[in-house]
């Protein structure tokens, strides 16, 4: 059996390929989680362990509630064990299970993810940014595109959860890590051609809402064995998160009517509807919405249908 210092690249186990009485040492999500009483009276913990492969049951029988408590259903757990065939089923016997940490917990292995390449939507997003030539919102974008951190999360982030109703409920689309890159330059390079087509509008203000109109999203969402709301994200929303992470990183030349301009267009991007019945007040923020809609929706009925 692997070490506790086996490096992640060495425990890429895969439930397919599992096979009867195989060591294992791998990493998995957690989608289940029971401590149940076994009929001589002892607990022991029953799991359910899946990856993009498969599913498979788990049981630990010894040391059962040390176990669960070192992690919760809907977390990437690493898991130690033996693979054995129980009534013509392979489960795993597991010895040692704990939550996985670092570079192990990697949720790509786990959740779907974007099909088109994040490097390239990357690129994407660099050139429109570029496409910007006033100086404050300028500033303000290569500000949030400069920051590391924030722009892992950008990578990650999807716009939705998956839905796990038969027909997806309204509103879900992009619903995979990397979906909220894909859905900001979808939204941004519509901007940017719509301003071809009504040069009165803003192109400079319209370019910059579209790219940091979702930006709350990388706050909004946690990442296991599924993809969660996290407590900000259930308590706030995105559109207030998205506020806060622009405040964090506005320059101080922003400011005034320009500032506001901004905000308004980020705060009215799902309607007057959404935002407790304020009014659209600017054609730029008129036209985000409008945009925002048409992409996620078009994704949205290539996801889940019309």
């Amino acid at each position: 059996m692997a070490s506790a210092t086996t490096p992640p690249s060495e425990i890429a186990q895969s439930i397919a390929t599992l096979r009867d009485q195989q060591e294992v040492d791998g990493v998995f999500a957690c989608t289940r989680k029971e401590r149940q009483i076994s009929r001589a009276g002892t607990p022991y913990l029953n799991i359910e362990l899946s990856d993009s492969t498969g599913t498979i049951l788990g049981r630990a029988f010894r040391d059962a509630d040390v176990l669960a408590g070192r992690f919760e259903r809907g977390e990437l757990v690493r898991v130690q064990g033996r693979a054995e065939r129980f009534r013509d089923a392979l489960q795993i016997a597991v010895q040692s299970i704990a939550r996985a940490e670092g570079e192990q917990a990697d949720p790509a292995r786990f959740l779907p993810t974007a099909y088109r390449d994040l490097d390239e939507l990357e690129g994407f997003l660099e050139h429109l940014a570029r496409e910007v030539f006033d100086a404050p919102l300028k500033l303000l974008l290569a500000n949030m595109l400069g920051d590391g951190e924030l722009r892992a999360q950008l990578r990650v982030a999807p716009c939705s959860a998956p839905s796990s109703r038969p027909r997806p409920r309204p509103g879900v689309h992009h619903a995979y890590l990397g979906g909220l890159l894909e859905h900001t330059v979808a939204v941004a390079t519509l901007a940017l051609e719509l301003c071809t087509l009504h040069p009165r509008l803003d192109r400079d203000m319209l370019l910059s809402a579209a790219i940091v109109h979702d930006i709350g999203k990388t706050r909004e969402f946690t990442y296991g064995a599924e993809i969660a709301r996290s407590p900000e994200g259930r308590l706030l929303g995105h559109i207030e998160l998205g506020m806060r992470v622009l405040a964090g990183h506005m320059p101080t030349i922003l400011e005034g009517e320009r500032r506001l301009a901004l905000e308004h267009c980020v705060l009215l991007h799902h309607g007057a509807e959404a935002a407790s019945g304020q009014r659209l007040a600017s054609a730029e923020a008129l036209a985000l919405y409008r945009l925002n809609a048409l992409d996620a929706q078009v994704k949205g009925a290539f996801e889940g249908g019309l």
